[in-house]
């Protein structure tokens, strides 16, 4: 079949992100489920300890993730892709050498999460960054569907596998596994070469007034600011749970760590189901309007997630889990086209660098938070605060202007955003037709603003 004219698969270099990040992304998902297994079953980690892990992971998302939007605005992008495969890679690679060699500690595997988290900040910051200049803004849509669609896939693949290949062949190996798949996507980003556009040159500022405009950029907009609260509020609800599922699923439930990667699997299909029909969905109801509605919808099914148990519940819990990715993947797809379409190139890695501080910082403060909550409440409980944060995630993007954006905004100067006619008032809310005034003078003359209520 041939590839649509708009279709990103036309691009030799968007075909090479794609392969290397195949490689990336399954070596993430195996350490996903391998490394907080190896830490209950092999070292006896406490909820607490397990909860600590998992923050360690995304804790650098919080201490280096809005300077590095800044640095890599000023650095080739290629580079720091491979440059973070590699260190990764061999991050990894020193959890089995150290089984083997029989000094395997938590302190170790706590410094390899929190350095492999360092190296994570920088290739997932600029593989979105180099996104839009590697296949054009008009392919945007396609290009996150397609990078969603994988993401998708290497956690089912991913996830699933790492629990099976724990339970077959142990933890440490499966986590070699991963190494090995770091060092492929390393080896296939080089292939990257001139397609790969260097930072165009400009006066080189203080880093503290870069960062600073990467957050106005951000919290400036409206609609901006409904994404980065809704991931947020996602995101930290989402980690409380999955940090907390090893203990639940091994020393509550007792049951076996393949059933763990499969439930983690459900999800990634969730994802994949997301990131297919986001743009039919998109381009019927509106891009804004599929990202409000979507999260009214499905809210009631986060819930389930915090009956998770044997039997009929652990199926309740996956179908309620399914259902909640699959909106997360719509939300990935088109939350992700719209940021990039308000966002010039000159602040891409910041604009991208802010969304991924919140987001990722939010992993990081949920999985202590779940860490704490199942330490001295219990982790069911962690479970069900984490399922109810979840459900009220998509609150702000529903209050915002986005409740009426059909289109995603034109990448001309002259292109105004188009909104759904007669727009209504949230409850509570105010008035949610109204465009902001940072994307009215983004995209052109805004649409008639409506009158906010008294």
């Amino acid at each position: 079949m041939t590839p649509a004219p708009d279709s990103p698969w036309h691009l030799r270099e968007f075909r090479t992100l794609f392969a290397a990040d195949v490689f990336s992304h399954l070596g993430t998902n195996v350490g996903y489920v391998a490394i907080p297994l190896l830490a209950v079953t092999t070292l006896d980690a406490s909820p607490g300890q397990a909860g600590a892990l998992a923050a360690l992971s995304t804790v650098a998302f919080l201490l280096i993730g809005l300077p590095a939007g800044a640095w890599l605005d000023r650095m080739p992008g290629r580079r720091v892709l491979v440059a973070a495969d590699a260190a990764r890679a061999a991050l990894l690679a020193s959890v089995p050498v150290a089984w083997w060699l029989d000094a395997l500690s938590l302190s170790q595997l706590y410094a390899v999460v929190l350095l492999n988290g360092c190296a994570t900040v920088f290739f997932d910051v600029g593989s979105q960054s180099i996104l839009p200049a590697l296949v054009g803004r008009e392919r945007l849509v396609r290009a996150n569907s397609v990078i969603v669609s994988l993401m998708a896939g290497a956690a089912i693949a991913g996830r699933g596998a790492g629990g099976f290949l724990v339970q077959l062949f142990t933890a440490p190996l499966a986590i070699a596994g991963g190494a090995l798949a770091y060092l492929a996507s390393a080896l296939g980003l080089t292939r990257i070469g001139q397609g790969a556009p260097a930072p165009a040159p400009a006066a080189r500022r203080r880093l503290r007034a870069e960062v600073a405009e990467g957050l106005r950029h951000v919290f400036g907009s409206p609609e901006l600011r409904a994404l980065v609260l809704t991931g947020t509020l996602a995101n930290l609800g989402a980690q409380m749970i999955n940090s907390m599922l090893p203990v639940l699923f091994t020393r509550r439930l007792h049951l076996p760590v393949g059933a763990l990667g499969l439930y983690w699997a459900i999800g990634g299909v969730g994802l994949l189901l997301g990131a297919a029909c986001a743009r039919r969905l998109g381009g019927r109801l509106g891009h804004g309007r599929t990202l409000g509605l979507a999260g009214l919808w499905v809210a009631p099914a986060a819930l389930t997630v915090g009956l998770v148990g044997r039997g009929p519940w652990l199926w309740l819990a996956g179908a309620g889990w399914l259902i909640t990715m699959t909106k997360t993947g719509i939300d990935n797809v088109l939350g992700v086209s719209l940021r990039q379409h308000l966002t010039p190139d000159s602040l891409s890695g910041r604009m991208n660098a802010t969304f991924r501080f919140l987001l990722t910082g939010a992993l990081a403060i949920g999985s202590a938070l779940g860490g704490l909550v199942g330490e001295y409440v219990g982790v069911r409980a962690a479970a069900w605060t984490g399922a109810v944060c979840m459900a009220g995630a998509f609150l702000p993007v529903l209050c915002s202007p986005l409740r009426t954006l059909r289109t995603l905004p034109s990448t001309t100067p002259s292109a105004a955003l188009t909104v759904a006619p007669e727009a209504r008032p949230v409850p509570g809310c105010g008035w949610a037709g109204a465009l902001s005034p940072t994307t009215a003078r983004r995209t052109g003359p805004a649409a008639p603003r409506s009158r906010r209520s008294p």
